[in-house]
């Protein structure tokens, strides 16, 4: 038998969520009327003009794609608002830039800083290369992150600081005042700012690009912006750090399909615009609904998703998604995530009637 590299045996295999058509099939549901709010998609579907560009893409499917994606850097530039230098685009979503930036930074038993609960794939990412996790804290209740926490995290063997605003599953975000507090105390290590929802919260950080030399933007194209599919993502920060993650970034990662749908999003401002306005609606709809709900406990997001608290319930997360899925409804069990029990779900936004129909059928369930 092969022996494979010690850390590999700390890791469990990643366990993907049921497909629809599992779902219909032990549920006894119709397949074309399951609702998914598991994953914090875009539930009205992708531009018309990105999937026109990739049919006309096919075309090119023998060749190459561009490996420096200047045109699309360009694009993403002035959607973003910075010089073209500072962005660095990745073909396997946000995922793959944290991946590079492992290995750009990071030596074994260097440190990086995480605030649970937060997004584990942070974690999951380092971890591989021996690098050590130092955990601050997430304030659950205020929804705000314990900034004293992360600034008490930091030492000299600190790499990387990861920051996600709005936070993933919480929905709160981080102040201004904390994060300069934490820049500033750490000038050696690079501060990660996750913005992948930054859309929906209408705030954003790109002015503090051009005043500090340690942070990197982290965004995607997979939610607002309807591609998750193809699985882009993209990094904003100072030209010198990105030329050293280019040097060991996969040359060919993003494909040809892949940069024409995003190329056609960026120019459709009319589907962004509309995307941003539903998901805000439907996730202020959402929140107004379930808050009337008895014994649960939701939490303000500005994200496309919000957090519930189970337990006046009388359900655990995992027996109420279990009663959901039996209506064909798919919702996230939070217990995975470090830093909560076993009584948190997350529900993203649909489409109005889905989320009607879901608020519905979690109202039934709650109060029988």
């Amino acid at each position: 038998m092969v022996k494979v590299r010690d850390v590999i045996n700390e890791f469990s295999s990643y366990v993907p969520g049921k497909s629809k058509k599992v779902i219909a099939e032990k549920y006894g549901v119709k397949e074309d009327e399951i609702i998914k709010l598991g994953s914090n998609e875009n539930p009205w579907g992708s531009s018309p003009k990105a999937k026109e560009a990739i049919i006309n893409s096919i075309e090119e499917m023998n060749r190459y794609p561009e490996s420096n994606h200047e045109y699309l850097k360009e694009l993403i530039a002035e959607y973003s608002g910075v010089k073209q230098d500072q962005v660095i685009v990745t073909g396997d979503g946000a995922d793959e830039l944290l991946d590079v930036i492992a290995k750009t930074l990071i030596n074994p038993g260097d440190e990086f800083i995480v605030h649970p609960p937060t997004y584990m794939y942070y974690e999951v990412t380092f971890k591989q290369y021996n690098a050590k996790p130092v955990y601050a804290k997430w304030n659950v209740e205020e929804n705000k992150v314990d900034i004293q926490s992360v600034l008490d995290s930091i030492t000299d063997k600190t790499k990387v600081i990861f920051l996600c605003t709005p936070n993933n599953p919480t929905g709160g975000l981080i102040s201004r005042e904390d994060m300069l507090k934490v820049i500033e105390a750490a000038p050696d290590a690079l501060v990660v700012i996750d913005e992948a929802y930054w859309e929906f919260s209408e705030v954003n950080n790109i002015d503090l690009l051009d005043k500090y030399d340690n942070i990197l933007l982290l965004r995607t194209f997979s939610k607002v912006l309807g591609l998750a599919g193809l699985r882009i993502g993209y990094g904003l920060s100072n030209p010198e750090f990105l030329e050293k993650m280019n040097r060991i970034k996969p040359v060919f990662s993003v494909t040809v399909p892949s940069q024409k749908a995003v190329e056609a999003t960026l120019k459709d401002s009319k589907y962004i615009k509309e995307s941003i306005e539903k998901g805000i609606k439907e996730r202020e709809f959402l929140y107004e609904s379930i808050n009337k709900i008895d014994k649960i406990k939701i939490y303000p997001s500005k994200s496309n998703y919000l957090l519930m608290d189970l337990h006046e319930t009388g359900f655990t997360a995992a027996e109420l998604s279990e009663e959901l899925l039996k209506k064909g409804i798919i919702v996230r069990d939070c217990t995975s995530f470090y830093g909560l029990d076993d009584y948190y779900i997350r529900a993203s936004i649909a489409t109005h009637p889905e989320n009607e129909k879901f608020v519905k059928i979690l109202k039934e369930i709650i109060e029988k």
